[in-house]
């Protein structure tokens, strides 16, 4: 828009001529202005977020429960077949040392044969107490 149109006068007037055009408020005035810190609240609460985590971390801890108790059944089922079967595995271990011993005995008969005054098969630690050999082997190969 031209002046000449905004003051009904045509061509440029002297300024002092020109009629006071202010802004001012619009009727009613303006919208009051919000200066106040006012965060919109996103997401859950704190007391949701606490309550989610206590029955996360409950789920867990009876899952874990479970797990334990299924654990302990196996491991007692593993024990109890152990238990049974030890009495088979023990006559089996005795029937080898049986063997073995026998043919230690007849070894020693025969290395010790031309030394006098020696009894086979008996202690050289005269402790009164019989001790089966630690490692499981009477004779070790030695090389």
């Amino acid at each position: 828009m031209t002046e000449a149109f905004i003051r009904n006068k045509p061509g440029m007037a002297s300024v002092k001529d020109m009629p006071l055009l202010q802004d001012g408020p619009p009727p009613g005035g303006f919208a009051p202005v919000r200066y106040a810190r006012r965060i919109p609240s996103k997401g859950p609460s704190a007391v949701a977020i606490f309550l989610a985590a206590f029955g996360t971390f409950s789920w867990g801890m009876y899952e874990v429960g479970k797990g334990n108790k299924i654990r302990r059944a196996i491991k007692e089922e593993k024990y109890a077949a152990r238990r049974a079967i030890l009495p088979m595995l023990q006559a089996e271990e005795d029937e080898r040392f049986v063997k073995e011993w026998k043919k230690y005995l007849e070894e020693e008969a025969r290395i010790m044969k031309d030394v006098p005054g020696w009894k086979v098969g008996e202690s050289v630690y005269h402790s009164g107490r019989w001790m089966p050999p630690a490692t499981g082997e009477l004779r070790p190969e030695v090389w």
